[in-house]
């Protein structure tokens, strides 16, 4: 048997930055990117053949695709994704960035990702983004274990103390402090949390707060977390 920690106002988080919805849903709304993303481009033609990106996706977001996809394939490894993200923030590292892939690939594509799976990564990360500015208080680019938990807790994350401190102890601020995430690691931090309650909730669907498991079930549900 395995349940949640903590009993939040909703243990599944709607109000969490979105991933890819199951079974053919379609996320409609892109936000722009956030102005750390680089400079305008001004408006974007047909002539890019881009095609996938759904209605509305902001320029500067399908140019950040096309800067990289540099054999015009119309898809885009994860060497190239971290390149692309990391044009305006600190660099994504490689765990990060294979996270990022995992959640929000095509499940008919593992190692690429094509135009509207970036657009809905772009705008996820716009909006942990805007998450991370709200509870780093003293603007330092960090935010520390207590930071962290109020942050999850807005989005309806209780995380048990235990929990946070197993988090949180994986991670240092790039100095070698433990304890200190910058957004790098806050998004692999919150991904990992939400793509962990995502998987959890399928196999509650009364929302109970609670499941029963096979072994494969739970190996299969968590080992692509541990090894991205």
């Amino acid at each position: 048997m395995a349940s949640h920690g903590g009993h939040p106002p909703d243990p599944y988080a709607p109000s969490a930055p979105a991933l890819p919805q199951s079974h053919g849903q379609e996320q409609q709304q892109y936000q722009h990117p956030p102005p750390q993303y680089g400079h305008s481009y001004g408006q974007v033609s047909s002539s890019y053949g881009y095609s996938g990106f759904p209605p509305g996706t902001h320029p500067d977001v399908i140019r950040s695709f096309q800067m990289v996809d540099r054999d015009g394939s119309g898809f885009i490894d994860e060497n190239e994704l971290q390149q692309a993200l990391s044009s305006g923030y600190q660099r994504f590292s490689l765990r990060t960035i294979r996270l990022l892939m995992f959640l929000f690939k095509n499940p008919r594509d593992s190692l690429r990702i094509g135009p509207k799976e970036f657009a809905a990564l772009w705008s996820c990360l716009g909006q942990w983004h805007a998450i991370f500015q709200r509870f780093d208080g003293d603007r330092s680019g960090k935010i520390d274990s207590m930071e962290l938990r109020n942050a999850l807790y807005s989005l309806g994350y209780a995380i048990p103390p235990s929990v946070l401190q197993v988090l949180v102890s994986k991670y240092d601020d790039g100095s070698g402090r433990k304890g200190e995430l910058n957004f790098d690691s806050f998004v692999e931090c919150g991904m990992i949390v939400k793509g962990l309650t995502e998987k959890f909730k399928e196999k509650d669907p009364r929302y109970t707060g609670s499941a029963t498991l096979t072994y494969d079930t739970f190996m299969t549900m968590i080992l692509p977390f541990l090894v991205s």
